[in-house]
């Protein structure tokens, strides 16, 4: 697969402070595809726009790197842009830790270099004197493109010898496909992880995980218009739109294998300050973009690209729409600077008063 050139069009606002599955074999095996898989009903590419073909792997802890091994060839076979893995995919014990060098990122560092694809390896991760729940991204030519610390593990990560320690910052990698962004497990409860991860611009956020949280992710995507995509040791994988909409559940009894076409292209609008512009667009670009969905009750509509080699999101900014991303990203900052401080200081420091608030929004101007 040849790699493809990416250019991001669109910047979103800074925060001012700080497939089908293939079915497994009864006995656990590695599934057999039975041919050519094709993609599943929700999928949003089908070469228009800016697409990205994902491939999420889940399966138990327990499964051999061998094992592990073949489902990744199998699957990369396949023409995948990208492949992702649950999250420490060989285990999590005492004795589970490797380098990030280590047999596991070598053994898919190979894969992705032999079929030129991009990898998510999680992995129980040694670092000199630390220890890390890591998501290591592997870049089409097999080497470490950027790594991700969990933020927030989970309490039994504590018990294990040495204890985990904690990640600092949420990490968004630009692929050539788009902006890619992560979070693992026990993330999925706190907000602040998502937010960070969509002022850093991700467009799509793979999350490994040891189980599904379902409707807890599909908030993260309604409110950040992202697409998310995970990949499970409960060996099922959930794929979110932009909109926040379920478009795909795949599971099965060991390994699950679900592949999705996704188009990073579609974008998200508000109703406010955009209808004459969106209605000029179209009216003048109707072979084109077209308006897929119209969300009424929200009052937000999607645009997509009509056919191959246009952007619908470089044709909405050259005629001045506003994606709904920055649109509540520049309402935030322009209201706090009518407040004269930053709304968000305040949920995080909730005991200081106005003049303390105006004096740290002024240290950090």
């Amino acid at each position: 697969m040849k790699r493809r050139t990416f250019l991001k069009t669109s910047t979103a606002g800074v925060s001012g402070l700080a497939g089908i599955g293939y079915s497994a074999l009864a006995s656990g095996g590695i599934p057999d595809p039975g041919g050519l898989p094709r993609e599943p009903e929700g999928s949003t590419g089908g070469g228009l726009g800016r697409p990205v073909r994902i491939t999420s792997i889940s399966f138990p802890n327990g499964l051999s790197l061998d094992a592990i091994i073949e489902a990744v060839d199998q699957a990369a076979a396949a023409k995948a842009d990208l492949i992702a893995l649950p999250e420490t995919c060989r285990g999590l014990d005492d004795h589970s830790a490797e380098e990030l060098h280590g047999p596991t990122v070598t053994a898919m560092a190979g894969l992705a270099k032999k079929h030129q694809t991009y990898i998510v390896c999680p992995i129980d991760r040694r670092s000199d004197t630390l220890h890390l729940n890591t998501v290591v991204l592997l870049d089409r030519s097999g080497q470490v493109a950027c790594t991700y610390d969990k933020v927030f593990p989970y309490w039994s990560e504590y018990d294990v010898h040495p204890p985990m320690n904690v990640g600092q910052d949420g990490r968004v990698y630009a692929a050539d496909f788009g902006m890619l962004g992560f979070a693992t497990c026990f993330d999925v409860n706190f907000p602040e992880v998502w937010k960070r991860l969509a002022d850093q611009g991700a467009e799509v956020v793979i999350w490994p995980s040891a189980y599904s949280a379902g409707v807890s992710l599909q908030a993260h995507a309604i409110n950040h218009h992202f697409y998310i995509v995970s990949a499970t040791q409960t060996s099922d994988c959930l794929v979110f739109d932009i909109t926040g909409e379920r478009i795909l559940y795949r599971k099965s009894e060991k390994v699950n294998v679900a592949t999705v076409t996704l188009d990073l292209d579609r974008g998200v609008y508000h109703e406010n300050f955009n209808l004459a512009k969106r209605d000029k667009l179209l009216k003048e670009h109707s072979q084109d973009v077209e308006q897929e969905k119209w969300m009424k009750l929200e009052q937000w509509f999607i645009l997509r690209s009509r056919r191959p080699g246009v952007s619908a999101r470089s044709l909405a900014k050259q005629y001045g729409l506003e994606d709904l991303r920055h649109y509540l990203d520049r309402s935030r900052q322009a209201i706090d600077r009518r407040r004269g401080w930053q709304y968000e200081a305040k949920v995080l420091f909730p005991d200081l008063d106005i003049a303390g608030l105006k004096a740290l929004n002024h240290r950090a101007s």
